[in-house]
């Protein structure tokens, strides 16, 4: 899946460090064709013009009020901050993202499968592909969902992968963020600011759009809706504006043409919801919810919570609202169970797997808690259900004292952490003050979404790691964010391709 290259007819600044990774926009000599625009315009540059181009740059995020809450300790509530975005896009080349796209759809119709079969007839624990112990013992797995039939068996809607590239460029899924994925409306609005700043290069390359992610998502939810025919009454259920991710709330609800609900707004009558309004209540169709499910309802879930709606699993349950993402989902949203991915798709599609998952090795196994325990220096460890970088631990970054840490927790937890290679993660050039362009390691998330039909965004959320040799790119670990370019050849205009249907569950997954 790596790039075409360009032969050497563009410069690069020559004090760019080459040739250690696989890297975005160059190869150890070449510049690949995507690029080649940018990367000729970033060279002509001077280093103060590059300066300037990042200010430009966190100048358009502050007037578009672009943040993100991070937590303050000290102050013991979230903070505000502006969003952080380096200036220089990561690029990538339309041909080869199409195989990306085929990969991410394919990976979220065999998780859907199985989420629905984990809920009905289990055929997959029963023929052993999955260990029934690794599925049923999760976190995450909902014995209220049991029987639940979502339209078009589409339980997780909306999906944010994050993928990364190896060394040798090819594109790896690290993880699937199934429960309440968040940062799409980062991606749009990195789009937005590089706009400003890179008219030129827009005008010059054929760059796919994102803007059509609201309007796609506003589609994939209106196919859930158990009134189909009817213009639907949605809602977005936010926890309300101190939540971490409430700037993204109330974009897509207002891009989405979604009304943006807490949860005192809502309330269920003889398992129908509706909304509190000022002519009365008015019933609602279909609920994007950005509240984890085990606080959706306190009648069956956390009887202490306050972020959700009393009653709302049963109305649920008897196909009188749809919600985005269904409860239960995240029992594939679990590290552990992400390692048997690829499994699935043979199980479920009778396909291979078009991404490579990144070996992935589960501490709860014996042998393997023997051989990764001695060596954690050459693994990174991972809690099998946190999310935002939070305990993760990169062994041949780590010191002593963190290694031991990380050691007992995992014999007192084996179930609870996975181990995995370092993967050299691709890098790209950013910005590093004084007009200085350096290599700086990314991951990527894109978005797929899957109902009726399914849709991936043309690229995604670019995540960057701003300081020099660090592979953490959470921006709630210190790390930025880049837009994503995919490019297609000037003058091509790109197919229309059918959107891959939803599949029924395997034969004996319907309940009898």
């Amino acid at each position: 899946m790596a790039s075409t290259l360009l032969s050497r007819r563009d410069s690069f600044p020559r004090d760019y460090p080459r040739g250690r990774f696989y890297d975005e926009l160059l190869s150890a000599e070449d510049v690949r064709w995507a690029s080649a625009p940018l990367t000729a315009r970033l060279a002509a540059m001077t280093p103060r013009a590059r300066d300037e181009a990042q200010a430009e740059t966190d100048s358009a995020v502050r007037a578009m009020d672009i943040t993100f809450a991070l937590y303050d300790e000290a102050k013991g509530a979230g903070v505000d901050r502006a969003w952080p975005l380096d200036a220089v896009p990561r690029v990538i080349d339309a041909p080869s993202w199409r195989e990306v796209e085929r990969g991410l759809s394919q990976r979220l119709r065999a998780l859907n499968c199985f989420i629905h079969d984990i809920y009905h007839e289990r055929k997959i624990l029963r023929d052993k592909i999955v260990p029934a112990e690794l599925a049923l013992k999760s976190p995450h797995y909902r014995p209220q969902c049991r029987g639940g039939k979502p339209r078009h068996n589409a339980w997780a809607n909306i999906c944010g992968s994050d993928l990364v590239r190896d060394r040798d460029g090819t594109m790896m899924a690290l993880e699937d963020n199934l429960r309440v994925p968040s940062g799409v409306s980062y991606m749009l609005e990195n789009r937005r600011a590089a706009q400003r700043v890179w008219p030129a290069l827009f005008q010059r390359m054929n760059i796919l759009p994102v803007e059509n992610y609201p309007r796609e998502l506003r589609r994939a939810l209106a196919a859930l809706s158990p009134r189909p025919g009817d213009e639907p009454q949605m809602a977005l259920l936010t926890p309300g504006r101190f939540n971490s991710a409430y700037f993204e709330h109330a974009l897509l609800a207002q891009q989405a043409g979604l009304v943006l609900a807490e949860p005192g707004d809502m309330r269920v009558v003889d398992d129908m919801v509706y909304l509190r309004t000022v002519r009365g209540l008015s019933r609602v169709d279909v609920i994007y919810r950005r509240v984890d499910d085990w606080f959706l309802d306190p009648a069956e879930m956390n009887p202490d919570s306050l972020l959700g709606v009393r009653g709302l699993m049963s109305a649920w349950r008897k196909g009188n609202v749809g919600i985005a993402n269904a409860p239960g989902c995240g029992v594939a949203d679990d590290k552990a169970v992400y390692a048997y991915a690829p499994k699935m798709i043979r199980y479920y599609l009778d396909e291979d797997a078009i991404l490579p998952n990144v070996p992935t090795l589960l501490m709860e196994e014996d042998k393997t808690r023997a051989h990764v325990l001695p060596h954690m220096k050459k693994f990174v460890v991972k809690p099998a259900n946190e999310a935002g970088g939070y305990g993760v631990v990169i062994g041949p970054r780590s010191t002593t004292k963190e290694l031991e840490k990380a050691a007992r927790a995992i014999r007192a937890n084996p179930r609870g952490f996975v181990a995995q290679p370092l993967v050299a993660l691709s890098t790209c050039p950013t910005m590093a003050g004084g007009g200085r362009l350096r290599p700086r390691h990314v991951d990527l998330r894109p978005f797929t979404l899957q109902a009726a039909k399914s849709y991936c965004t043309p690229g995604g959320l670019t995540r960057v790691a701003m300081r020099s040799g660090s592979f953490i790119v959470n921006s709630s670990q210190g790390g930025g964010s880049k837009d994503t370019w995919i490019v297609e050849r000037v003058g091509v205009k790109r197919a229309r391709t059918k959107a891959g249907r939803v599949p029924n569950p395997p034969a004996g997954g319907r309940e009898q």
